[in-house]
């Protein structure tokens, strides 16, 4: 039995995401799985099951194996022209539809139609994305007019959260990115956004003085939690995601 089989196996059966290190560690429980039943079967005056020798072999079984797998299985997928592909997100490894045949699978799903961001709520999120966390009043200062509309879009969309509070007068929110951004866009970190390390380092605008509005913070704040998404204008569409296969 192959290491790329049983990796198959398990990125299939598995409903979430599975980390390099976490496949490596489930195929290692399981040949530990198979030495306790050895050593029950010996304590119980049993003759102890010869253990299988590519079982044996799969004791010691690295991460760095499992992703020699892993692009053992892609490849195999691409030369066999499969539908689906090996796709790492943030929290690991999922078999995902490949993008060309998203409009078919769409159907499948004929209510959820592709969500759509103005250009302004846009601009807000990549700001946020790039020089995450970040305070409103920072945002503001790159865009130049108020942007607490916006930011309130992307916390109902759940593309942001807030990060805790900046060490600043009036204690401001901190905006950042949440894990969903990441699986909407199928990036695995920020590291993944073109030209991240040289926007990173771009000097900002300063933001005023002023310190952040106490009504207008809270009513952010109270706004991340449980609220229901808003309507937004239809200008710039946000790609969906690869289908992950059921």
């Amino acid at each position: 039995m192959q290491l790329s089989a049983i990796i198959e196996a398990l990125l299939f059966a598995s409903h979430a995401p599975l980390a390099t290190e976490e496949l490596a560690r489930l195929v290692r429980a399981r040949v530990a799985e198979a030495d306790d039943i050895r050593i029950r079967e010996t304590e119980e005056g049993k003759a102890p099951s010869a253990l299988p020798e590519w079982l044996a072999m799969l004791a010691t079984t690295s991460s760095e194996a499992v992703s020699q797998a892993l692009a053992e299985l892609n490849q195999s997928y691409a030369q066999g022209q499969r539908a689906f592909t090996l796709s790492e997100r943030p929290k690991g490894w999922k078999l995902m539809t490949r993008a060309e045949y998203g409009e078919f699978v769409r159907q499948l799903f004929p209510g959820r139609k592709p969500e759509r961001f103005s250009g302004p709520a846009m601009e807000t999120l990549a700001i946020i994305a790039y020089r995450q966390p970040i305070t409103k009043a920072a945002i503001e200062a790159v865009r130049g007019v108020a942007c607490d509309g916006m930011i309130q879009k992307l916390l109902d969309r759940e593309l942001i959260r807030i990060g805790g509070r900046a060490e600043l007068p009036g204690r401001p929110l901190l905006y950042e990115t949440t894990e969903l951004f990441f699986e909407h866009f199928g990036i695995r970190s920020i590291d993944d956004l073109p030209n991240s390390t040289e926007l990173r380092k771009v000097k900002l605008p300063e933001p005023q003085a002023a310190p952040p509005s106490p009504d207008t913070e809270q009513q952010l704040a109270l706004s991340a939690i449980g609220s229901q998404p808003a309507a937004t204008t239809a200008t710039t569409e946000i790609p969906e995601p690869a289908s992950p296969i059921p």
